[in-house]
């Protein structure tokens, strides 16, 4: 096991490089009923009265209280959309673990490097420093955020199951202390794979 700088990394075997699965990254926003959104959307301000009434509403038209109440709509709609994007990352990276782990359970010079007795993915935080090594990057989160998003929730709730309290400030500190208490179950001694032995190719579809 080599060790560099604080952290180990496993020795893997040969000299030949290992071509791992693809991770297959769907980067389109799968939102079927963007209408029905918005209309969740704009519920949400007025049931949670994100734009309380003003006194100057008595000077100011009307439409103005209704341009701001439909700007914040506009907003948490962003915010969802994000969220169901850096979640589509996070199943992603973890349906390529899983293509990984059966690419090292096939090959009899890799099957030894990790332990098979932790399911479901628990401990595979390796593969997503290897992520971290290769310089992959899900837009503008970090790793750990999305992946921490798909380990809390199986599917992307719909808008309305969200208070805008979530959507604003809540789901990355939820998200990556979902990632961090994942990635502590990995057994000792936590071991990194060697970035510079294994390739694998990003696909956008």
């Amino acid at each position: 096991m080599d060790i560099i700088g604080g952290r180990k990394f496993l020795e893997v075997p040969g000299d030949k490089n290992h071509e791992l699965p693809p991770l297959l990254v769907r980067t389109s926003r799968s939102i079927k009923r963007m209408d029905r959104v918005m209309g969740l959307a704009a519920e949400i301000v007025e049931d949670e009265e994100m734009v309380p009434p003003s006194p100057l509403d008595e000077i100011v038209p009307d439409t103005d209280h209704d341009r701001r109440k439909m700007d914040m709509a506009l907003n948490l709609v962003d915010q969802y959309l994000a969220f169901v994007q850096h979640w589509q990352w996070g199943d992603a990276i973890l349906e390529w673990i899983r293509q990984c782990e059966i690419t090292f359970e096939s090959r009899a010079d890799l099957r030894n490097l990790i332990a098979y007795n932790i399911w479901p993915h628990a401990g595979r935080a390796s593969f997503v420093h290897l992520l971290a090594d290769k310089e992959v990057k899900p837009g503008d989160v970090g790793l750990d955020q999305v992946v921490g998003l798909r380990l809390t929730f199986r599917q992307p709730p719909p808008i309305k199951c969200f208070s805008n309290q979530f959507l604003f400030y809540l789901n990355s500190p939820v998200a990556t202390t979902a990632y961090q208490t994942w990635a502590q179950m990995t057994p000792s001694p936590i071991s990194a794979l060697p970035p510079e032995r294994f390739t694998f190719q990003v696909v956008n579809m």
